[in-house]
């Protein structure tokens, strides 16, 4: 058996990927794909490309443990590379982009890592479709500074899909960020991998910012919103075509700490600009195409853009 397990990581080629947004998220990527023998090339500011082209990415992490890794970095993507993850906030997208030019793009995989569901349209109109592969990305990692990552999770998990993607490019892709160590797998329909996530993480949102409480008291002190927005977005899923199960999502939030956070809440807490046009306001215009009522999310997001954010 381990004479079979070498032989299967010895399979996957060196591949080049650069990462759009070195931070929690695509700081620990780049640090894991280096770790493993990969070339990472880190897109971002000329300050902090300088930084991680002096200092390489540190990790601290209980499930990968303490390590640095090299990394290249340069402000625009400049050479062919297999694949880019985009890894920014949806807030600082449109601003990113102009770090991959259309033309230095080419044949690569864009991989955008971000929350919502309307992105994909965006980058297909700007690059190749079928070389756009949206993935869902579950972990908790944090930049603390300009090349020094906090993972603070016990899984880094990756589902690739990409409607029209030539399946051979997702295989290959989620074969080298398992090798990297984490739990990466290619999935078949894009938008059941889409609106599964914002199935779960629109109520979590909306619910912890608005009320500036974590998961345990929000899921106790608002539980009768909890349960509406649940049921809302269950039924705006449906109605793209992806399952949901409302009972099931609720259950996920039960079993979550009682001092989990969302992202965006941390924004808002840090007095950055939300993800709630994104989030919420994908979320209701989806609703309103589909006929679907949701008027406890219309709420809350009304009085999250009230409350100035």
């Amino acid at each position: 058996m381990a004479t079979e397990q070498t032989v299967a990581v010895q399979t996957v080629a060196v591949q080049t990927v650069a990462i759009l947004g070195p931070g929690g998220t695509g700081g620990l990527l780049a640090a894991l794909l280096s770790r493993s023998g990969h070339r990472a090339i880190c897109l971002a500011r000329e300050g902090t490309a300088e930084t991680l082209r002096r200092t390489g990415i540190t990790v601290r992490s209980a499930q990968y443990g303490e390590f640095t890794a090299p990394v290249e970095a340069d402000t625009e993507l400049r050479e062919p590379v297999d694949a880019c993850l985009i890894a920014v906030k949806h807030t600082a997208l449109g601003t990113a982009l102009d770090r991959i030019p259309p033309a230095a793009a080419g044949d690569a995989l864009l991989v955008p890592l971000l929350n919502g569901v309307e992105h994909p349209a965006a980058l297909r109109a700007r690059y190749r479709p079928d070389r756009v592969a949206p993935a869902v990305i579950r972990v908790e990692s944090t930049r603390i500074s300009p090349g020094v990552i906090e993972h603070g999770s016990p899984f880094t998990e990756i589902d690739l899909a990409g409607d029209g993607v030539p399946r051979a490019r997702l295989d290959t892709l989620a074969g080298t960020l398992a090798e990297a160590g984490t739990t990466a797998r290619a999935v078949e329909d894009e938008t059941t991998a889409l609106w599964a996530k914002m199935a779960f993480l629109a109520p979590f949102a909306l619910l912890t910012t608005r009320y500036g409480l974590p998961l345990g008291e929000a899921r106790t002190r608002h539980r009768e919103e909890l349960q509406a927005l649940v049921a809302e977005t269950a039924a705006v899923s449906r109605a793209c075509g992806a399952p949901a199960d409302p009972a099931q999502a609720l259950a996920r939030y039960d079993a979550f700490p009682p001092g989990a956070k969302s992202s965006m809440q941390r924004d808002a807490e840090a007095g950055r600009p939300l993800e709630l046009d994104a989030i919420g306001g994908a979320l209701l215009r989806a609703a309103e195409r589909h006929g679907v009522p949701a008027p406890v999310t219309a709420r809350l997001v009304g009085e999250l853009h009230a409350s100035g954010h």
